[in-house]
């Protein structure tokens, strides 16, 4: 069995032999290395396109590509299919900084402390939203159309990742989203807000948003440099390569 491109990083080792008894589909045999079927464009056995479902018997040579962004395969062969209009996001506890920088490039990102993979699972089928987990088991759960596991440690390289995968880079729309929450940003007037801001505030910015759904209140205060720097990282980095 043979992995290529990002998915080495989900192996031991690009090439390995591997051992089994009963006969079983690729499909089994593939996740048994490490590999989520949500992460896998086109699966080639003895140089032939197949299915999940194909029966491996033994002695087959297994080759394993993620979804291709230029080169696409033929219908009867890609097996990632294209996630639904708009990309919309669910993410497992220990991806909140992600949900984050997602919220701030302008995606829906459903993210809660205390979800569970059963939630997380439904949510995903349900809601039709891709789910971005480092847990490669939940990912194997049949029921995943839509998924990614994020490879680095740093949130905003993981956020480029997702932007890469998905080609989410015509589609970002930064600053209309609450963060904390993650609901839509509406723009307001200051006289509005006037008695809800700090005293510098109201005379250091004139533009102000407010969050609908938690009541958070957003300006250009001293993390728009920060900010400023992860947008122009995403937008530099993220593009299809």
């Amino acid at each position: 069995m043979r992995a290529y491109a990002e998915l080495v990083d989900l192996v031991e080792a690009s090439e390995s032999e591997v051992p089994f008894g009963q006969p079983r589909s690729v499909k089994d045999l593939v996740e048994s290395i490490g590999i989520p079927h949500p992460e896998i464009g086109l699966l080639l056995v003895d140089g032939v396109a197949v299915g999940f479902d194909h029966l491996l018997t033994g002695g087959e040579r297994v080759a394993v590509y993620p979804p291709f962004c230029q080169l696409v395969p033929d219908d009867d062969a890609d097996l990632w299919p294209a996630p639904v209009e708009p990309r919309r996001f669910v993410l497992d506890v220990h991806l909140g900084t992600l949900a984050r920088r997602l919220r701030l490039l302008g995606f829906d990102s459903w993210y809660r402390t205390d979800a569970g993979d059963t939630q997380l699972a439904r949510i995903a089928v349900d809601e039709q939203r891709i789910l971005l987990t480092r847990d490669r088991e939940l990912l194997m759960r049949r029921v995943i159309r839509h998924g990614y596991c994020p490879r680095s440690d740093d949130p905003d390289q993981q956020a480029i990742e997702v932007v890469r995968r998905y080609a989410l880079a015509e589609r970002r729309a930064p600053l209309t989203r609450c963060v904390r929450c993650n609901g839509e940003l509406t723009p307001v007037d200051k006289a509005d807000v006037f008695d809800q801001l700090p005293p510098r505030t109201r005379h250091a910015f004139d533009s102000f948003a407010r969050c609908p759904r938690c009541d958070q209140l957003y300006w250009p205060g001293s993390h728009v440099d920060a900010v400023g720097t992860f947008l122009a990282r995403v937008a530099d980095e993220a593009t299809v390569r």
